[in-house]
């Protein structure tokens, strides 16, 4: 039995430690850590009575803890994975691995030094059925070398805090994954496409964006991100080949007919559209660890992104100084 400690217990915190208390084979969350000591103690709660720590460090060097689950936000994650390598414990880290490059550098450093690697990144897609379909069928071959990808990306709405930057690291930041991912090609160049602004944003957010980049071989890539779209959670993926187009399934939602009407559910929440792909992951995770293992993303994934996203953040960054111009 794997016993591991979960730092950060706001709502995705919680949602894993429920997921390894209720779902997971061959796991227990034994000690929870946040800063907030209320949201600790009822997160241990949920895992039947945990031990709760207000740091994560503390967490990290109990010796009952055998992994360590970091659901912290981004900008709290360095110091924590660097303890962890420090200690030798296996983690599993959400996106992203840390908030700059350089953090992330640091840390793919530090776990090189160790020799061994240590971390699992949260790019969570890569378990998704229909995303590892259209894998698969790129390397049949049949349908000729990918040319172009198309992504969408939409939430039904953000809060007042959610800014312009946000839309690369929190939002598309698991596209820049998924497509490097997808077609195993890094990335040459990016832009960003600033359309009409929602009457639905505020002054601190542009949305929607296109983001556009492109990768060494010459693979096209366009994302649109629409955070406040209003309607639901609509994830899409299409790549397009020299043979044929691959495109990913639509939600496992009924069509139903009534009154006249033909309609398909689209869900609000991420934690539903993906929950067989959560669960997946975090199986995957705890079986790689017991045998000392990464099948997952790594250090370097989260390295990779991190250079992509600070190259779209510029990007923004350059359209807002014309348009002060």
């Amino acid at each position: 039995m794997l016993n591991v400690g979960v730092i950060g217990c706001g709502g995705m915190g919680r949602d894993h430690i429920k997921r390894i208390t209720e779902r997971t084979q061959g796991a227990q969350v034994v000690a929870v850590s946040d800063v907030f000591e209320e949201g600790a103690k009822k997160a241990a709660e949920i895992a039947g009575g945990a031990k709760v720590y207000t740091n994560g460090k503390d967490l990290i060097n109990d010796p009952e803890v055998d992994a360590v689950l970091i659901v912290s936000p981004g900008f709290a994650h360095v110091d924590d994975l660097l303890e962890a390598i420090k200690v030798g414990k296996r983690v599993f880290c959400e996106k992203p691995l840390c908030t700059t490059a350089d953090d992330c550098k640091k840390v793919m450093e530090a776990e090189e030094a160790a020799g061994k690697h240590l971390i699992q990144l949260g790019f969570m897609r890569r378990y998704h059925k229909g995303y590892n379909q259209i894998k698969d069928a790129i390397a049949t071959g049949e349908y000729g070398e990918p040319l172009m990808m198309h992504c969408t990306h939409r939430n039904p709405e953000v809060g007042t805090n959610y800014n312009t930057p946000m839309a690369v690291h929190d939002t598309v930041i698991h596209e820049i994954d998924l497509c490097h991912w997808l077609v195993n090609d890094d990335y040459e160049s990016v832009q960003v496409i600033m359309p009409k602004v929602t009457k639905y944003s505020h002054s601190e957010l542009k949305d929607p964006q296109i983001m556009l980049m492109r990768t060494k071989s010459g693979i096209c890539i366009d994302v649109e991100c629409f955070v406040n779209c209003k309607f639901g959670y609509d994830i899409n993926c299409e790549v397009v080949c020299e043979d044929g187009a691959l495109k990913m399934g639509t939600p496992m939602a009924p069509s139903i007919r009534k009154n006249a009407q033909c309609s398909t559910e689209i869900t609000t929440d991420c934690f539903v559209l993906f929950k067989d792909a959560y669960d997946a992951e975090i199986q995957n995770w705890v079986d790689c660890a017991e045998k000392c293992v990464i099948e997952g993303p790594t250090t370097w994934d989260g390295y990779l992104a991190a250079v992509t996203a600070d190259a779209l953040v510029k990007a923004q960054e350059d359209i807002e100084n014309e348009n002060r111009i």
